[in-house]
């Protein structure tokens, strides 16, 4: 029995080390959007102009006006007793932005703020640009 645990340990690091893909080079032709977070779990990226992206690492889209659509869980603390533990909670949050520049780098940071999300779109000299529009939640 011992001998197959490291023989398991191997495997596992090689399975994921095959799951680190590194992201795709910045094309110059297009802007990059990066995504942050104050607090929360998780943060991916889902739709641009109503349409799903194979990677939720970041969005990469054409100079313009883009719609982004992105999930954030988060943990929200109700206290209905002592013995209460925190709520997750999954929203999507939508985006827009008119103005989008060909090899700019913005970042979207979420945050929740209660048990209301939120979200800012940061440009390259960390000005915001541009606030979340809209947001449904599941519990």
């Amino acid at each position: 029995m011992m001998r197959s645990k490291p023989a398991l340990l191997a495997v596992l690091a090689l399975l994921s080390a095959c799951n680190t893909t590194p992201l795709p080079a910045h094309d110059s032709a297009q802007a990059w959007v990066d995504l942050s977070m104050l607090g929360g779990k998780a943060i991916l990226a889902e739709k641009v102009d109503g349409k799903r992206l194979d990677d939720g690492r970041y969005f990469q889209l054409k100079p313009g006006s883009h719609t982004l659509e992105f999930r954030y869980d988060y943990e929200v603390n109700i206290p209905l007793t002592i013995m209460s533990q925190p709520s997750e909670r999954m929203c999507y949050i939508t985006v827009q932005y008119d103005g989008f520049k060909a090899a700019e780098r913005y970042r979207i940071q979420a945050r929740s703020l209660g048990i209301e999300p939120s979200a800012l779109l940061y440009d390259s000299a960390n000005q915001v640009v541009a606030q979340d529009k809209s947001n449904y939640c599941l519990w």
